[in-house]
């Protein structure tokens, strides 16, 4: 055996064991034909494609095939909001320091880069869809994720852990928006930070950390409640046409719209009923809290399903969800749209 066909046969172990004994030769055989003879490694383009649809299919088992289309939705509701909270910031980093304060330049802090690498990332989700916007969205997760170890070397001001983290899990979650979403659905986030750039004003605040008092004490929980309002409302309106992609949007979004409301949630625990000041170990350890939040939720609505399935409905749970119809018929898109015929292997999914 070639290291190669090795190799992929590795990558395989993603799709579920009854799927590679039914179809892991005519998987492989497609891969090793399109691939370069020399070639002894998968490319990285043929790896992603594998796990992935190994990924729909164990979904497809258990009987959560709508669930890759949920967390979609909540990818764009998350980029929204973090498109609206970077055009806040990046308004508010013009605004001036505490006397003999240290600036970035004209602006109050370094941070102001990740703001603007997120208002590219919202502008090209409309005008670009697709792997730049990801690349996008990943430089500005880590520029985000940056910001505090780049205080310490410059010694410039930062915006506090409380509006960071949450930007971040916004950032993460969003990296899995589709990209052929209609217009409309993708001219959101771009519409978000344009509003968030004019509600930079409504402080009435001149200072930079009178304006973040303002954001942590009030607009990140109006905020965090807004999005948790509109994802409710969505998940009730296509759970009433029998769609679920609410109900898994509305999980993924938890532990985001927790980190969030951190600060009203840790003034809560301290008994201060949402307090101005929870002490700093219980916002820690509610930012914890809520951060596992999410991917327990998810995980048991899962093991919920499969017990479902396991009982007897596998039939009535595995066939495709709304939504994801095109996503379980294209289990290796990549390595099928070089082929250029247009044709698709109804058993792997391979276009030829």
């Amino acid at each position: 055996m070639r290291d190669l066909e090795r190799r992929y046969r590795r990558l395989l172990r993603a799709y579920p064991t009854d799927y590679r004994r039914d179809r892991a030769d005519e998987i492989v055989g497609t891969y090793l034909e399109l691939a370069d003879p020399r070639r002894r490694w998968p490319s990285p383009a043929d790896a992603a494609d594998l796990v992935r649809g190994g990924l729909r299919q164990r979904l497809r088992a258990a009987g959560v095939t709508d669930l890759i289309p949920g967390v979609r939705l909540a990818a764009l509701l998350a980029l929204t909001t973090a498109a609206f909270l970077a055009g806040f910031w990046a308004i508010v980093e013009q605004s001036p320091v505490a006397t003999g304060a240290p600036r970035f330049g004209p602006f109050a802090s370094a941070a102001v880069v990740a703001w603007l690498v997120w208002l590219l990332s919202a502008l090209l989700a409309l005008v670009a869809p697709g792997r730049l916007t990801r690349v996008a969205i990943t430089v500005a997760v880590l520029a985000t994720a940056a910001v505090p170890v780049l205080s310490l070397a410059t010694s410039l001001p930062r915006p506090p852990l409380l509006l960071l983290v949450p930007q971040v899990a916004l950032g993460v979650l969003a990296l899995a928006v589709d990209e052929h979403l209609a217009r409309s659905a993708r001219a959101l986030p771009i519409i978000a930070a344009t509003s968030g750039g004019l509600a930079a004003w409504a402080p009435g605040n001149d200072l930079y950390w009178g304006s973040y008092q303002w954001t942590s004490e009030q607009l990140l929980p109006a905020v965090g409640a807004a999005l948790l309002g509109v994802v409710l409302l969505l998940a009730v309106g296509l759970a009433m046409r029998q769609d679920w992609r609410g109900g898994w949007a509305v999980a993924a979004l938890l532990t985001p719209i927790g980190l969030l409301s951190a600060h009203i949630l840790a003034g809560a625990v301290d008994g201060l009923g949402g307090a101005p000041h929870p002490t700093y170990p219980t916002l820690v350890s509610t930012a914890l809290t809520v951060g596992l939040l999410g991917p327990v939720v998810l995980l048991v609505a899962v093991a919920l399903r499969l017990r479902r399935v396991d009982g007897g409905q596998r039939g009535d749970l595995a066939g495709p969800g709304a939504g994801d119809r095109r996503q379980l018929a294209e289990v290796v898109p990549a390595a099928g749209d070089r082929t250029g015929t247009g044709r698709t292997c109804p058993t792997c999914g391979t276009r030829r």
